[in-house]
């Protein structure tokens, strides 16, 4: 079981309530990532995403855990499996807007037992629908890309292919959205803490910033991607397959991520 060396804090504002959100996070030596708010408990697992609706949103009838994907995609990232969580909002930290912070704490924690073990699958798992599909396929090696189609003069048909060599482009990728729907989003309650810190605004002539590296918003939709998989127990960065993507997101992921968990192999 993968967990760290010792407890970490990290805090920042939440990105859709605006409000301060502080996450304990400690190490652990029974199997899971654990989600304390209020003194009541959920786990990170896939059967329990309630909402994919801007963020992926996991929860019951006691609890309500929002924004997990860039955790989770954290906790794939670095091989940790076994964590508990203590959250002062049930919104967690949006920090930098990717999983670097996270990341980057882990690793000064001390990672302990990563897991490396690699997984596959023997057949197919896709969903299709329209222009929208996400395809995994059989295969020796690891292949991801994801490809978008947006409003955007730099993101029309483009597609970005994961590279396990330059993890930081992905980890670092911020969160992102049309500068002119912001006022929009917060009037119904979302991206109240969005800032040009943690927020890559899409614009007519560009980006509100500097770009982080090139296509910068594809790479975010493969950290999602990493995240939200990670909720079925499947560590895309252990995992040996094709992954093909078009113009999805968290409910798509979500959807073959639920088909996946009764597929994965874990090699002996």
């Amino acid at each position: 079981m993968g967990t760290i060396g010792s407890e970490i804090v990290l805090k920042s504002v939440a990105l859709m309530t605006g409000i301060p959100s502080e996450a304990r996070v400690c190490p652990s030596d029974k199997k899971g990532l654990r989600f304390h708010f209020n003194e009541k408990l959920i786990e990170a697992d896939i059967d329990n995403v309630v909402s994919t609706e801007h963020c992926t949103v996991i929860g019951n009838s006691e609890i309500k855990v929002m924004l997990i994907e860039h955790f989770m995609a954290a906790c794939a990232i670095c091989k940790i499996d076994s964590l508990d969580v203590y959250l002062s909002h049930f919104e967690l930290p949006i920090l930098g807007g990717g999983s670097k912070e996270w990341v980057d704490t882990f690793n000064s924690a001390g990672i302990v037992n990563p897991d490396n073990k690699k997984c596959f699958v023997k057949e197919p798992v896709y969903y299709l629908n329209g222009k929208t599909h996400l395809i995994v396929l059989p295969s020796d090696n690891l292949n991801v890309t994801y490809s978008v189609n947006f409003n955007h003069k730099d993101l029309k048909n483009r597609w970005v292919s994961l590279n396990t060599e330059k993890i930081d482009e992905i980890t670092e990728a911020r969160t992102f959205g049309y500068l002119n729907e912001l006022e929009m989003l917060q009037k119904a309650g979302y991206a109240r803490g969005a800032s040009l810190e943690n927020t890559l605004g899409l614009t007519d002539e560009g980006y509100t910033s500097e770009l982080k590296s090139e296509f910068e918003p594809i790479k975010h939709k493969i950290l999602d991607l990493i995240g939200d998989f990670y909720l079925a127990g499947c560590n895309i960065l252990n995992f040996k397959g094709e992954i093909a993507v078009k113009e999805a997101g968290h409910t798509v992921h979500t959807i073959v991520a639920k088909e996946l968990r009764n597929k994965i192999i874990l090699e002996e």
